[in-house]
């Protein structure tokens, strides 16, 4: 079985590596390929999932490690691939900092998926995410393919116009929601344990967890009347636990930026740099150190067939770590720093270690190659690709559009992934998911036909942003800052 990573040179890529090679849930992968436009970064990761190896053979929890491969071509990588994980960053963690800026410097949101940020990283993405879809479709044209990459329902729905339903994307916070109240209950939520039942709805990043059942009778009301069950919930502390009651629901945490917008927006510009700096320097200065710590190894295959790899001298005396052990130590600061403008206090160990998008994703990948059925929350159609003309009543979320990406509860098995159904969604929660769906449709239709019009108004339309004339500002900032963008709407 091969098993393909697009952003293989990313920095939590090792990650799924570990949870491969140690069998996390049984499943046997033989090959993993990675895929980078990055040969340096590819080379540094690929140094780091040796080191990874060693120390787990080291430790006896070695179970199938797969043959890993790297490469700067993307055909190459795909074809043959029984599963590709796509979690690719046009532009890397300098172009999120324009993003974040840009906003900032107009008093709105500057935040790598919410607001005006993530609007611009769509928009430069989406194009990269056809291509990909594309040549997916060309040359591994039953591989399931799972998308990490952000803004993960908009990127996810422009992939599914090729792909259909062997597309789904996935994130881990809702996921971290549940496990959290299923805690609190001491019951396993995902795998429906004593008969349990969850609704969930929502758009990426912005959903809620409306209901609990276990054995017949929902606890959810219960755990928000309790202020010490609510303290144990960090989306509960960062939302506001007197919030969260009034609603009757627990929100994702990114609803913070929703709900404390003005907050955030004070909060991120008091700090000495944006999370997207922050992330630029520290992951920069990661592949550096990591660089010169590592001997000269094999070359990568770049797309113009030269060889790329990062020689290192070995008597320098900055070589004073291995690049996993530098690898793990920037890994912990960077979920430990995971949305710190919204809260007063560090993050809680348990929640920096509770679980991450490679543990949900190859739940995900297991459940379809072997059968063995799971439930997770995903990214999926409001109703399945072969049946967008079925009636409105059939969809998850009768209200929008059939080819609409929502996240929810879904069953997965080898037959696919089977969304859950789910209660009337209410109507202030169906305006939000409605606006912000809009506005997405409209950087889609910018980022598919080259309107400078469509993105003005998926700009301005957000609801964040609400105002044609920031909508133009946010578009003049963004074709300056960025070449793709400007390049995609013919700026000259």
């Amino acid at each position: 079985m091969k098993l393909t990573i697009l952003g293989g040179g990313g920095f939590r890529v090792p990650l799924v590596y570990e949870a491969v090679a140690t069998g996390a849930t049984g499943l046997q992968v033989d090959e993993i390929a990675l895929q980078d436009v990055d040969a340096g970064r590819l080379h540094t990761i690929a140094e780091v999932i040796a080191g990874v190896r060693e120390r787990l053979e080291a430790e006896g929890r070695l179970a199938h490690p797969p043959q890993v491969s790297a490469t700067t071509e993307l055909r190459e990588a795909v074809t043959g691939a029984d599963f590709v994980f796509s979690a690719v960053r046009v532009g890397g963690a300098e172009a999120r900092t324009i993003d974040e800026r840009v906003a900032l410097g107009l008093g709105l949101l500057g935040q790598e998926t919410i607001g005006p940020g993530g609007l611009a990283y769509a928009l430069r993405t989406i194009p990269v995410a056809l291509e990909i879809a594309r040549t997916i479709a060309e040359v591994a044209p039953t591989a399931w393919t799972i998308n990490f990459t952000n803004p993960a329902g908009i990127v996810t729905e422009a992939m599914r116009s090729v792909l259909g339903d062997r597309v789904v994307g996935i994130c881990d916070t809702p996921i971290g929601l549940v496990r959290r109240v299923g805690r609190l209950l001491g019951v396993d939520l995902v795998a429906g344990e004593r008969g349990a039942e969850v609704d969930y709805v929502g758009l990426n990043h912005l959903g809620w967890l409306r209901s609990v059942t276990v054995e017949g009778t929902d606890r959810l009301p219960g755990l928000l009347a309790d202020d010490a069950a609510l303290e144990e919930i960090e989306e509960a502390r960062l939302i506001g636990k007197d919030w969260v009651r009034a609603d009757g629901a627990l929100p994702n945490e990114y609803l913070y930026y929703y709900l404390h917008t003005t907050a955030a927006i004070e909060r991120i510009t008091a700090a000495a740099t944006t999370r997207g700096e922050f992330l630029a320097k520290q992951q920069g200065d990661f592949y550096l150190a990591a660089a010169d710590a590592i001997a000269p190894g094999p070359p990568v295959t770049s797309a113009s067939g030269s060889a790329s790899a990062h020689p290192a001298d070995p008597t320098d005396a900055s070589c004073c770590s291995s690049p996993v052990e530098l690898w793990r130590s920037t890994l912990h600061e960077r979920e430990a720093t995971y949305m710190a403008e919204s809260r007063d206090e560090e993050r809680r160990e348990e929640d920096v270690a509770g679980g991450g998008y490679q543990e949900v994703a190859l739940r995900l990948m297991t459940a379809l190659a072997t059968g063995r059925r799971e439930r997770m929350i995903l990214d999926v159609g409001n109703i399945a690709a072969d049946r967008q003309g079925a009636p409105a009543a059939e969809r998850i979320v009768p209200e929008l559009p059939a080819d609409a990406v929502l996240e929810v509860l879904c069953e997965v098995d080898g037959t696919g992934v089977r969304p859950l159904p789910v209660a009337p969604v209410e109507l202030g929660r169906l305006g939000m998911m409605s606006s912000l769906r809009a506005a997405e449709r409209k950087i889609l239709e910018a980022a598919t036909t080259g309107s400078r019009d469509a993105a003005w108004q998926g700009f301005a339309t957000h609801p964040l942003v609400s105002s044609p004339e920031l909508g133009a500002k946010l578009l003049e900032g963004y074709v300056a800052g960025h070449p793709q963008i400007a390049e995609l709407l013919g700026a000259h």
